[in-house]
């Protein structure tokens, strides 16, 4: 008999991710805006394009961390140490933030990367390990811990919004690191509600191989990191427009390379090889959709701080928190997704994942229709009203309810069991290739001005719109492609 109740480690893990994306997303909320202020108003005083590269830097690295993430979780420690190992690095990363120097800036930034990567793959796959004997409700699970995601990004915004663009950037930060804390201390004290899954590494290898890969995984992470910062201070030249640029080609290199890796090296039969190509097709509309959904922490956060009417009762909000549509139309709409997925699955009527994807990234291109329109008013109006984001944000969760928590319950399902942690973080760098390619789009959207969005988003929503019809003309032929068995 099929289970309908979620397991109880559900419970663990919602609010384990729902205090980590508090921080993540709090402080992700304030970061653009922190480095586009000037100085006398305590920012750093980047141009939109510096810091909108920098931000696509950064997002794109905590992403790219996920792969070897995974690979530590596989091979060293297991997914439940990996994930409290990365808590508290996430932690120490946002109180370093909090710091009101430009060197702890940059530290805090490198840790925060370095805890999600360790955090974020392996707390998705043990999601998914909690229904192994329960796949119908995968999906269900999925979508209300994608809720968790919502739920933490409401309070981020919120809190960090406020405290950063109100009191000072550096308590914004501050309050991040409090949330996390928050988030270690809960992960701790509940660890027994996830019984076995994860406690081990899945592969088997020898003890002195594993003590091994732990030197040289430590020696290798002490070694980037102080390049890293090295560069970041200025003991090299750094520029982050081509560096972006040289990133995004290494993010798209790696994630082909690991895919052929895992296709023809990795001892799969032929029908997880079938798997893995429709992995590779959903990883590529997924890179597209995060190009686009990922301009919420860059150029839509510009466009609301400098083009958007911000005034109600005569008070001016923080523009950060029109960010926080995004989260809000999800915590209301998720619960109707995940019902959605259940009843037309009950009715034999549930679409495929590349038809889910191509519709998700339709809705993605509406969104950018209705902001262009919106780019459009504030250049003959000055000023924009906030609907224009409004509207777009609604359209954008729509997507992102149908691709995001339907991904994590793709890849936990058509991932060769041995590679699950590996593959959740190649999963990862398409969100990594997405948010650098965010970066650079918001770097030619704002750094001429207004003038410049109409037609950037226009060409957005036309580029999402095409690879979407794609993916729903070619649903049908490649799903029944991928689970005929030979």
């Amino acid at each position: 008999m099929t289970k309908t109740k979620h397991p109880i480690g559900l419970r663990t893990l919602f609010f384990t991710e729902m205090w980590e994306r508090m921080s993540y997303y709090g402080m992700r909320g304030i970061l653009v805006l922190f480095m586009t202020a000037s100085i006398t108003n305590g920012g750093l005083d980047f141009s939109n394009a510096s810091a909108s590269a920098i931000y696509g830097i950064y997002a794109a690295a905590v992403y790219l961390m996920a792969l070897p993430g995974g690979w530590i979780a596989d091979n060293l420690f297991g997914q439940q140490k990996t994930i409290l190992f990365g808590g508290i690095v996430i932690m120490f990363g946002h109180l370093s933030l909090a710091v009101p120097d430009m060197n702890f800036f940059y530290l805090g930034l490198i840790l925060v990367v370095l805890g999600t990567g360790l955090l974020k793959p392996n707390i998705s796959a043990i999601v998914g390990g909690l229904y192994e004997n329960n796949p119908s409700m995968k999906e269900s699970g999925f979508t209300i811990f994608y809720m968790s995601i919502n739920i933490g990004s409401i309070l981020g915004f919120f809190i960090c919004g406020y405290l950063g663009e109100n009191i000072g950037w550096h308590y914004g930060f501050g309050a991040a690191g409090i949330g996390m804390l928050l988030g270690v201390l809960q992960y701790k004290f509940n660890l027994k509600s996830l019984g076995d899954i994860g406690l081990k590494p899945t592969n088997t290898i020898s003890e002195e191989k594993r003590s091994a890969y732990k030197k040289n995984t430590f020696i290798i992470s002490l070694l980037t990191l102080v390049f890293i910062f090295s560069g970041l201070t200025g003991l090299w030249s750094i520029n982050p427009i081509p560096l972006a640029n040289i990133l995004t080609l290494i993010i798209a290199s790696i994630s082909l390379i690991y895919f052929l890796y895992i296709y023809f090296l990795g001892q799969l039969n032929e029908y997880e090889k079938k798997k893995v190509v429709m992995i590779f097709v959903l990883f590529i509309g997924a890179a597209l959709f995060w190009s686009g959904f990922d301009q919420g922490g860059s150029s839509f956060n510009i466009f609301a701080k400098e083009y958007t009417d911000r005034i109600i009762f005569g008070w001016e909000y923080p523009a950060s928190w029109l960010q926080i549509l995004n989260p809000l139309f999800v915590v209301i709409l998720a619960p109707f997704m995940s019902y959605l997925w259940i009843f037309l699955g009950k009715k034999m009527l549930d679409p495929s994942l590349p038809f889910k994807f191509g519709l998700g990234l339709i809705f993605m291109a509406i969104g950018f229709v209705i902001i262009s329109i919106g780019a459009q008013v504030a250049l003959s109006e000055g000023l924009a009203g906030a609907k224009w984001l409004l509207l777009t944000y609604l359209f954008h969760t729509i997507g992102e309810l149908i691709l995001s928590p339907i991904g994590l319950a793709a890849i936990s399902s058509l991932s060769p069991k041995r590679f699950i942690g590996q593959m959740m973080g190649v999963w990862f760098l398409a969100s990594s290739l997405g948010a650098i390619l965010a970066g650079l789009i918001s770097g030619q959207a704002t750094n001429d001005g207004l003038s410049s969005m109409p037609g950037l988003f226009n060409q957005i929503a036309i580029i999402g719109s095409c690879f979407g019809l794609l993916l729903i003309l070619i649903s049908k032929p490649i799903q029944k492609w991928v689970f005929k068995k030979s």
